[in-house]
């Protein structure tokens, strides 16, 4: 069974594939009255799309979302909102050799053996165009918690990491890599240029910060704010690995070390001396910035030659031809904000539905 839908209260399911006429997304579950057009959406699309810079791939699609149901004179109405993005840029001729052989690394092979058919133009619904759909449906869960702020930014870009000692959120949105420290920034831009031009990819770590998520959003076992977020970042095309707070860092430390030391705050809150544990304590929210880490692989689409076997189970070589991004992590940051989003909004609904309102 195949399974397209994410979320319990605030609910998705995308559809469509990369060379499909469109994709887009059902958004249910989006408590009505609230203000949306196009215009709320759009500009998170923008900073998705492709074709923006040449470290990135060269198909261009203008992504212009269309909102097809669930909203009446510019508010949601609490039915399901339908939202469609036309594919007006594809190249299948691009992908002649996919159509006889797996690309290594990419679904290709997994998805024959699952389904005995595939939709080998563009990687069909395995490919990370997608993710638009996503980023969509996350500009509308942004207005479900209007308290949150989400900002994602690019940490590292294969071995090269950015130095948090020159942190500047200002410059996430004033280079093409989403990077808040300029020097690293300067510094990639030779590192992707050649890599693309080796023909080759290169991985990277995408990390996320939510700011403002009130304490006591999350559930004690199975429905765990980190693991709910953890499952929603590793659904993310190329994703191989996420850390929730210092994630891995904290197997090295010592009790004390590690401890987010809490006192006494203002208006009877309750002051973190740290923040290792990025936000949650048994998996719910302590008030404090939910943070995490993606791992994004290396595009499996590449003009290298390596070594695979054709559908009929024969050794052969491929590289794969037409546009792909050097770096898929760069584009990754809009769809990490927009699937941290679409958890904290489901589990504030959630915790409504359970808890109530704000307590005394």
């Amino acid at each position: 069974m195949s399974w397209n839908t994410f979320g319990r209260a605030f609910r998705f399911t995308t559809w469509g594939e990369s060379h499909g006429p469109a994709l887009g997304v059902v958004v249910d579950g989006c408590p009505p009255g609230l203000r949306l057009t196009e215009d709320d959406i759009q500009p998170f699309l923008d900073a998705r799309k492709p074709g923006q810079s040449k470290y990135t791939t060269q198909r261009k699609e203008a992504d212009a979302v269309r909102i097809l149901s669930g909203t009446f004179e510019g508010r949601t109405t609490g039915t399901p909102i339908s939202l469609m993005i036309e594919n007006t840029d594809q190249r299948s001729k691009d992908y002649s050799e996919v159509a006889k052989a797996y690309r290594p690394g990419h679904a290709d092979y997994a998805y024959d053996a699952k389904y005995g058919f595939r939709d080998y133009r563009g990687g069909g619904r395995s490919s990370a165009r997608e993710t638009a759909a996503r980023v969509a449906a996350g500009a509308i869960a942004r207005l479900v918690i209007p308290e949150v702020a989400i900002t994602g930014w690019v940490e590292a870009i294969g071995p090269h990491a950015m130095d948090y000692a020159n942190f500047d959120a200002e410059q996430i949105a004033a280079n093409p890599f989403f990077c808040p420290d300029a020097q690293a920034a300067a510094d990639w831009e030779g590192v992707v240029d050649a890599t693309r031009k080796a023909g080759s990819s290169i991985g990277a770590v995408v990390a996320c910060e939510a700011t403002g998520v009130p304490p006591g959003w999350g559930a004690p076992v199975y429905a765990k704010l980190d693991s709910e977020i953890a499952a929603a970042m590793m659904t993310i095309n190329a994703t191989k690995g996420v850390e929730i707070g210092d994630g891995f860092a904290a197997a090295r430390r010592s009790g004390e070390e590690n401890a987010d030391a809490m006192a006494p705050g203002e208006d009877g809150a309750v002051s973190f001396a740290a923040n290792h544990s990025g936000g949650t304590a048994g998996g719910i929210s302590t008030g404090q910035p939910v943070t995490c880490r993606v791992a994004f692989k290396p595009t499996s689409s590449i003009l290298t030659l390596v070594d695979t076997v054709t559908r009929d189970g024969e050794a052969t070589q491929i590289r794969t031809k037409g546009r792909h991004d050097p770096c898929v992590g760069i584009r990754g940051v809009p769809v990490v904000e927009a699937m941290m989003a679409l958890v904290l909004a489901d589990q504030k609904l959630l915790h409504r539905a359970q808890c109530g309102g704000e307590r005394d």
